[in-house]
């Protein structure tokens, strides 16, 4: 049991030691900008990934301005897509399971926004569907994937890709959450910077 235990955290401190650190960078700058330019950040996924969505969009709305929540301050609009269960079976079963994303997505895109989609195969059919939208648009695609990347990884501006032999959904689900926690303790720092420096927000 204790080989095992050293085996698995092995793989995944491997995979955070390898993290593709220019391809964060770019996503917290997209991700700046859509601030900035009060734009929406829609995030999706399936299974695991729909779970890490839907604690993104906590982290993004709530916990980055865990010391800033007063009515003067603009914070992000994270949207999980879909945002609730009954428009996921709806759009599942009237149009396709392949239309859950680019179904609600169509209804909120905007020049502004940004998308985040997470897949660790990289080839899920309804991610790549609303990739495909959003790239209709001409919108930021941030990309979390995993195994060689897939087309989500060809297709992303920003691609994280954390690379391991495919199907090892494990290591590369607990690394895509690492990245979320990244992401949010960096935008914590940043607007905590801004709010000591007397910006406003």
């Amino acid at each position: 049991m204790d080989k095992y235990i050293k085996n698995f955290s092995g793989e995944v401190v491997e995979a955070l030691q390898n993290l593709p650190a220019e391809e964060i960078a770019k996503a917290l700058d997209i991700i700046q900008a859509t601030y900035e330019r009060d734009g929406r950040i829609y995030i999706f996924g399936n299974g695991g990934s729909l779970a890490l969505a839907t604690h993104w969009v906590s982290d993004f709305n709530k916990t980055v301005f865990n010391h800033h929540l007063d009515a003067h301050v603009r914070r992000f609009q994270a949207i999980r897509l879909p945002s609730t269960e009954s428009e996921l079976t709806a759009w599942a079963n009237d149009v396709g399971y392949d239309m859950v994303f680019a179904g609600p997505l169509k209804n909120y895109i905007q020049e502004n926004d940004t998308i985040i989609a997470i897949s660790s195969s990289g080839n899920s059919p309804n991610v790549i569907k609303a990739i495909e939208l959003a790239k209709s648009y001409k919108i930021p695609v941030i990309g979390l994937s995993g195994f060689d990347g897939g087309k989500l990884n060809e297709l992303a501006d920003a691609k994280i890709l954390i690379k391991t032999k495919p199907g090892e959904y494990e290591v590369v689900e607990s690394v895509h959450g690492t990245i979320l926690h990244l992401i949010t303790r960096y935008f914590v720092n940043y607007f905590d910077h801004l709010v000591e420096r007397g910006v406003r927000l």
